[in-house]
């Protein structure tokens, strides 16, 4: 099952991103897990994807805890029955699926342990589906170079995340995604909001007019939120190289207000 995050995939060493608090590292085919035992969620996701190599396949795989790990470590079926919480991919389901079609259909199926997931409010709006697609405009802007990415995502495991069955729900989330330009590294750092999507109090309740907000923000700002070690992703923003700091988050309506 396991050949996990490849640091040498880009050209340039590029190493996981490093919580502050103690993790499980747990490898799949083409991408690693943190896991934050005591959270029963990940606190870091990396991946790399070959674009050029990249196939189109059906959807197959289930939903299953990962054996390697406790089950009461992994936030599994029992968080997501009979409510309004989608079981939200970290890594997505197509990013790890290049290379032959029978590595790229273990890879794709890997994605579906619970360690990869994360509760996310259901539902699709413009906000969304652009937090779904940046992996794939990351990979367009990349064809100039190898067509090769690496993308790191999680939830910000907030202490004040609202308590529900047994695990705290985030209401952010996080994505740094990061190529090669000629022969230095390039980075964009993102956070999905969905804050006005959760409310635990009752039980859980998605209020009928919330929505999903998708913010570009400096990297550095996303280690410091997250608590996590980016290495060399934060002096490789793109946001910040091109003369924007002091930075405020952007808020993101269509993928052309990305800055890369």
């Amino acid at each position: 099952m396991s050949d996990g995050y490849d640091p040498d995939f880009l050209g340039i060493p590029l190493p996981l991103p490093s919580p502050a608090r103690p993790t499980t590292r747990l490898d799949y085919p083409r991408f690693s897990v943190l896991l934050d035992e005591d959270r029963r969620l990940a606190a870091v996701t990396a991946v790399v994807i070959d674009g050029a190599t990249l196939r189109d396949l059906p959807r197959t795989g289930e939903w299953r805890l990962d054996p390697r790990v406790p089950a009461d470590a992994q936030a599994g079926p029992e968080v997501y029955s009979r409510n309004d919480l989608d079981r939200g991919h970290l890594v997505r389901r197509r990013d790890p699926g290049w290379g032959t079609t029978s590595e790229a259909r273990d890879a794709t199926e890997a994605t579906f342990f619970y360690t990869n997931a994360a509760p996310q409010a259901a539902g699709f709006n413009q906000s969304k589906e652009l937090w779904l697609g940046l992996e794939d405009h990351v990979l367009a802007y990349a064809e100039t170079t190898d067509q090769r990415v690496a993308v790191f995502t999680a939830p910000v495991l907030d202490g004040d995340d609202p308590p529900y069955r047994g695990i705290r729900v985030p209401l952010r989330f996080w994505k740094i995604a990061a190529w090669r330009q000629g022969e230095a590294l390039g980075a964009a750092g993102f956070v999905l909001d969905q804050s006005a999507l959760v409310d635990t109090r009752q039980g859980l309740v998605v209020p009928p007019l919330g929505a999903f907000r998708t913010f570009q923000v400096p990297i550095v700002d996303i280690a410091a939120g997250a608590g996590i070690d980016v290495g060399p992703l934060a002096e490789a923003d793109t946001f910040v190289r091109r003369g924007l700091r002091p930075v405020a988050p952007r808020e993101l309506e269509r993928i052309d207000d990305i800055v890369l």
